[in-house]
């Protein structure tokens, strides 16, 4: 008994020091992506405002292995889909359009709700527009999203990568 009570009291001060830590963690982590396409906004608006469109370019929705159900229509501020990946069931729910980008949250089973914008920004060069893809997660207050959260660019970031790459390649080789 008298080398159990030093452990526990051990423990137990190594996790209040662990969640005080993480309480130092911001909890809304943001991951930035971008390119550049050469082409017009115009051309670039029509493929990210219109959810079926996403077929041509992002990786996710390409994939045979996920299936994919749509509203009807699916190029409005109130559109959504429903994705079935790997028994996994995501929600992805517009939540605005406007002329320059598109706002939408990312819900799925056990994940954090992940609020995603897809900007587009003309460039001064000559037929050249940048596409910016900004995703923000809202952890809660738990130590092991907050130490996730230390490495939720290195995770997350690649995917919207391939996503701006699967673009950039869709429509320059249209």
């Amino acid at each position: 008994m008298r080398f159990i009570k030093p452990f526990i009291i051990g423990i137990l001060g190594l996790f209040i020091i662990i969640t005080l830590l993480s309480l130092l963690i911001p909890s809304k982590i943001k991951v930035s992506r971008a390119t550049v396409i050469s082409t017009s906004p115009d051309k670039i608006y029509a493929q990210i405002t219109d959810l079926k469109n996403w077929k041509n370019w992002q990786p996710l929705f390409k994939s045979d292995s996920a299936i994919i159900t749509y509203s009807t229509p699916s190029n409005t501020s109130t559109a959504y889909c429903d994705i079935k990946y790997n028994n996994k069931l995501v929600h992805l729910q517009v939540t605005s359009i406007d002329s320059s980008s598109i706002h939408f949250l990312l819900t799925g089973q056990d994940e954090d709700d992940i609020e995603n914008e897809i900007s587009i920004i003309p460039v001064k060069e000559k037929n050249n527009t940048e596409v910016e893809w900004k995703a923000l997660t809202i952890l809660h207050w738990y130590p092991w999203e907050k130490f996730y959260a230390i490495f939720i660019d290195k995770i997350t970031g690649p995917g919207y990568e391939a996503s701006l790459d699967g673009l950039k390649h869709y429509i320059e080789s249209e």
